[in-house]
């Protein structure tokens, strides 16, 4: 298989396959493919999995499944946010990623759901909470919002991050959810009242624009619009329908 990352921001992965390769992808990120390629939902890992998958980190239960029929199977799979697509490259080795990070893959790839290890993690973790568990032996594509930033961190070195902003982790990083401390940071800080630990060894990777804090923000706008809507001229349109109506 040959692949080729395409665009800056609204990035689209373009996979050249050869006959009888396939990959799975996430259900309704095909951008075009051609007549070599066969498309089938499938329900990977099983029943109990996509049960997981639906019911507890809000995705499909069925997987899109591309297999290459013969020569010139060529598609494209597209990043659903403004964001990028990275691989990365698993040899029978584990990530954990951020629920909404998987695009697809190709390979001896197992998809599951993973929960974060203590319970401080799972009661404050908000996004970080449910994790996808990435295992196995082949290629898997991420996509996240904004830019990637990559943190090799060492032994006992620790990194504190806003859970949202996590995309992927080694599974050697312990992972935890600690307490901004001090009323006023907890009050005024504006950055919530938890953040969460990472701590090395292993690969991290964060992103820039989570999707949740960019639809948080468009939310707050489109209510600050409304609250202008009714302000000064909210009134006045106000009283000239009342007095329009009293005539």
């Amino acid at each position: 298989m040959d692949y080729k990352i395409d665009g800056d921001v609204m990035q689209a992965l373009r996979l050249t396959l050869q006959p009888g390769e396939e990959i799975y992808a996430e259900a309704g990120a095909m951008l075009y493919m051609s007549q070599a390629i066969d498309l089938q939902a499938r329900m990977q890992g099983g029943f109990m999995k996509g049960l997981m998958r639906k019911f507890l980190a809000g995705e499909s239960m069925f997987m899109s499944v591309f297999r290459a029929t013969g020569p010139g199977a060529h598609m494209a799979l597209a990043n659903p946010i403004a964001g990028k697509i990275f691989p990365l490259q698993l040899r029978n080795t584990t990530v954990l990623a951020e629920r909404n990070a998987f695009l697809c893959a190709v390979g001896n790839v197992d998809l599951s759901i993973a929960f974060t290890k203590r319970f401080g993690a799972g009661l404050f973790g908000g996004e970080g909470f449910i994790l996808q568990k990435i295992t196995g032996e082949g290629l898997v594509f991420l996509h996240a919002g904004g830019n990637m930033l990559d943190f090799d961190l060492r032994p006992g070195e620790q990194l504190r991050v806003d859970t949202g902003c996590i995309v992927s982790m080694a599974d050697t990083v312990q992972y935890d959810i600690q307490f901004v401390g001090g009323f006023r940071n907890a009050l005024f800080g504006g950055e919530g009242l938890f953040y969460a630990t990472l701590t090395g060894p292993g690969h991290v990777v964060l992103q820039t624009l989570p999707f949740s804090r960019f639809a948080n923000r468009v939310a707050a706008a489109i209510g600050g619009n409304r609250g202008e809507a009714k302000g000064l001229g909210g009134i006045a349109g106000n009283i000239i329908g009342g007095m329009v109506s009293g005539d």
